[in-house]
């Protein structure tokens, strides 16, 4: 095909962000300036070309984060590298929040606006307040720009900002599985496939970052509990921000004998690996070789472990579904793109014990025959990036990852990939498009992930918790591990509680105590009105409704649902319209328009809502509480939420409604 690149050029940062990460161009038709006489006689193409698509994603992450933005020049030069149209490429660019295809400032400042931050007291105030020191979203002012952001995934210290500012030593010029001169270096293809000779996985540090004298450096500042002041500093100076709070004060049970999944999280350092096998760390990998792979399914299975990333699919399951192929490569993916709103457990767990979740994919790999995991990172989580990098340096150091791990003549390597913001690629198959280096939407199934995923292969996906309760199968034995919880829901659950409580945070409970326990150990209030289960895809329950059992089956029941573990507790302070308008912004905003449902359906969702709230206290013709109207209004977000569920490709669009009918239903919200 014709690929009709343009005639714009890329400055010499842009070059030099993308050489960074791809190394220097082979030849004139990858971007080299001097053609030679062997570029007259060859030209890469093929599957040798499309092998590399992959990086596109590290690419536009490589130039974003060095200069702060994706000029016409720069994404020209991107897909002469990488032999991709650059119409696809501007597709795939613009997908992204994280990223800008127009030129703005360095330092861009994401100030969360989900319901957590909303629901926190004074929320508005400080909004307002941010407002008036930076200047309007979106418009530049002395050298940085704020914008609106969904939920960071700082909930316990609502409310959050992120300030990133572009620059030299930015991350996607560094980590392991950078790029392809890191592939090279380490004797492996860009997507993980080995070359004959070689093993699998080993990709290491990308090539050495060239420099641009005077330019600024890379740097981030988290900023939670946040004030207009704290965020306008950030904006300034992100390098001189305060030091982010231990994940342990996330915690607040930390210390606990009793804690399985959080044993570890403010008793070792997570930046050492002698700590973390000093507290249990690498046992399970241990008896994992001890079993076999046969062996490991198993206990896996009998142990009765679902996922807990919100579809409750059977673990054991999956993994021999993927075992069970016989195309090769398989491939291991733990999706750590975290992003419903109210959820924060899976950065608490990277932050607090990185090791555990590298362990874990190792386990994972061994058990399904796979031989390379990529770990897809929420591109808002800088703390999290940087402790997972530093845990895969020193277990490939260690032996624990690499060629040859624990002498047990298994292969198997780790690539962090980032995101860029958007949640439709905490769905699988839309993950697999991202690191394919396409669109993130949905695939329509089957076929499914475990015969034809990544790159067509078979695939094992699991979210960050799922894996690490796999550690605690193996260390307690699979009879051990069922015996806790209920006999459909077994084992430990974390819970991700925010708002109206005194102690907001990670919980470990057992499956089967219920939403008062929870409630009763973060300090609920007396004036509890309702409690939003499952995060913005989930529902509402009243506030005396606290005896519901949080189980899968006990909140199917209930008529609610568990999630992934959001628990926002909700006061009478806090304006339950807004809370619902931002749930619909956020599937509006969110939708990654592919099927007419979603597309269409979250913008009607999001004008019914506004227009309820226009209403509320506004009496009607006829003397009753709410405008004429209101009763239209409802019907049609019934129907439009019905069509949603029944006919949306994806999750997303299935649960759009939930949490509005739930409301509407079980509130009585605009009554």
């Amino acid at each position: 095909m014709d690929l009709r690149f343009g005639d714009s050029k890329p400055t010499d940062e842009e070059k030099a962000a993308v050489d960074d990460l791809l190394g220097p161009p082979p030849s004139a038709w990858e971007g080299a300036d001097d053609r030679s006489t062997g570029d007259l006689r060859w030209a890469l193409g093929g599957r040798d070309a499309r092998e590399r698509r992959d990086l596109l994603l590290p690419g536009l992450h490589a130039v974003n984060d060095r200069v702060g933005w994706i000029s016409e020049g720069a994404l020209t030069y991107l897909c002469r590298r990488l032999t991709v149209p650059p119409a696809e490429a501007y597709g795939v660019a613009t997908f992204y929040s994280m990223f800008s295809m127009r030129p703005r400032p360095a330092t861009v400042v994401h100030v969360c606006t989900d319901i957590a931050c909303a629901a926190a007291p004074g929320a508005d105030e400080f909004q307002a307040e941010v407002e008036q020191r930076l200047g309007p979203a979106g418009q530049a002012r002395d050298g940085a720009v704020w914008q609106p952001s969904p939920c960071l995934g700082l909930c316990e210290r609502a409310p959050a900002a992120l300030a990133i500012r572009a620059g030299q030593g930015c991350p996607s010029a560094a980590g392991p599985g950078a790029g392809a001169a890191a592939a090279a270096a380490a004797g492996v293809s860009p997507n993980g496939a080995s070359p004959e000779g070689s093993s699998p996985g080993g990709h290491g540090a990308a090539s050495a970052s060239s420099s641009v004298p005077g330019a600024a450096e890379y740097a981030t500042a988290v900023v939670a509990p946040a004030t207009a002041e704290t965020v306008e500093a950030a904006a300034r100076a992100p390098e001189g921000a305060p030091e982010e709070p231990s994940a342990a004060l996330a915690v607040p049970q930390a210390g606990d004998p009793e804690l399985k999944l959080l044993s570890r999280i403010g008793v070792a350092d997570p930046e050492s690996l002698d700590e973390y096998r000093a507290n249990g760390g690498y046992r399970a990998l241990r008896r994992a070789f001890a079993l076999g792979p046969a062996g490991v399914l198993r206990e896996v299975t009998d142990s009765g472990l679902l996922g807990r990333g919100g579809a409750a699919f059977p673990t054991g399951r999956k993994w021999q579904a993927t075992a069970a192929q016989p195309d090769q490569p398989h491939y291991v993916v733990c999706n750590a793109d975290e992003s419903e709103p109210g959820t924060f457990k899976d950065r608490v767990l990277m932050e607090g014990d990185p090791f555990a979740l590298i362990e874990a994919m190792t386990i994972a790999g061994y058990a399904t025959g796979a031989h390379h995991g990529y770990l897809y990172l929420r591109g808002e989580y800088p703390r999290a990036l940087r402790l997972l990098t530093n845990a895969i340096v020193q277990a490939r150091a260690r032996g624990l990852l690499g060629e040859d791990v624990l002498g047990q003549g298994y292969a198997f390597d780790i690539e962090i990939r980032r995101g860029a913001g958007a949640y439709i690629c905490g769905e699988e198959t839309a993950l697999f498009n991202s690191l394919e280096g396409n669109r993130g939407e949905p695939r329509s199934k089957p076929p499914f992930p475990v015969e034809k995923g990544l790159f067509g292969k078979p695939t094992a996906a699991n979210n960050v918790e799922t894996l690490v309760n796999v550690l605690t199968v193996l260390e307690m034995g699979a009879e051990a591990y069922a015996a806790i919880g209920t006999g459909k829901s077994t084992g430990p659950k974390l819970f991700c509680v925010s708002g109206s409580v005194a102690r907001p945070g990670i919980y470990e409970l057992p499956f089967g105590a219920t939403l008062g326990d929870l409630l009763g150990l973060a300090g609920a209030g007396e004036d509890l009105r309702a409690v939003l289960l499952g995060g913005a895809a989930g529902g509402f329950v009243r506030g005396d409704e606290l005896d519901i059992p949080l189980t899968f089956e006990g909140t199917r029941e209930a008529g609610t649902t568990l999630g992934s573990g959001v628990v926002l507790a909700l006061d009478s302070s806090v304006p339950l319209p807004r809370i619902l308008l931002r749930i619909a912004e956020f599937f509006r905003d969110e939708s990654c328009g592919q099927c007419v449902p979603c597309r269409i359906g979250t913008v009607r969702q999001e004008e019914a809502l506004h227009r309820l709230a226009e209403r509320v206290g506004v009496p009607s013709a006829n003397g009753k509480n709410g405008a004429d109207g209101t009763a239209d209004d409802i019907a049609l977000l019934r129907e439009v939420g019905e069509a949603m569920r029944d006919a949306s490709i994806c999750g997303l669009g299935q649960t759009a409604w939930n949490a509005v009918e739930s409301a509407i239903d079980r509130l009585g919200a605009y009554a």
